[in-house]
């Protein structure tokens, strides 16, 4: 069972690359259309935009330069935390696993047509 979708309103979890920090914000989804739409999450620190990465994303500590570039790259390509609850999926561990990873979500996007392409080709 979806744990998102059978109880009140969960915050968002909103993160900063630029201070490398994370704030639970209200989700834009709690709010009536016109608020929604009015609504730009910025930081408390530095008072730049910030993105939303879904309710499941944990940010790693501050001073982890390389957790937080992997989280920005993964971010970069499309890759968010935004689930029902369920678990957002794998997600690579490290930085050294974003290439592999980013590989095979772009090979489950391909037409079968690429898809042969790539094989013949590697």
């Amino acid at each position: 069972m979806c744990r998102y979708a059978m109880s009140g309103p969960y915050k968002e979890i909103y993160a900063c690359f630029n201070c490398r920090k994370s704030f639970k914000q209200v989700s834009p989804y709690d709010l009536s259309p016109e608020a929604a739409a009015g609504m730009e999450y910025k930081c408390p620190q530095c008072a730049e935009a910030m993105v939303n990465m879904g309710h499941d994303f944990q940010a790693p500590k501050q001073k982890d330069i390389k957790q937080w570039t992997k989280v920005i790259t993964l971010y970069r390509h499309g890759v968010t935390y935004h689930n029902c609850g369920c678990g957002a999926g794998y997600r690579p561990a490290d930085l050294r696993g974003v290439p592999d990873f980013l590989e095979m979500q772009a090979v489950g996007q391909r037409s079968e047509g690429e898809k042969l392409l790539y094989r013949l080709l590697n």
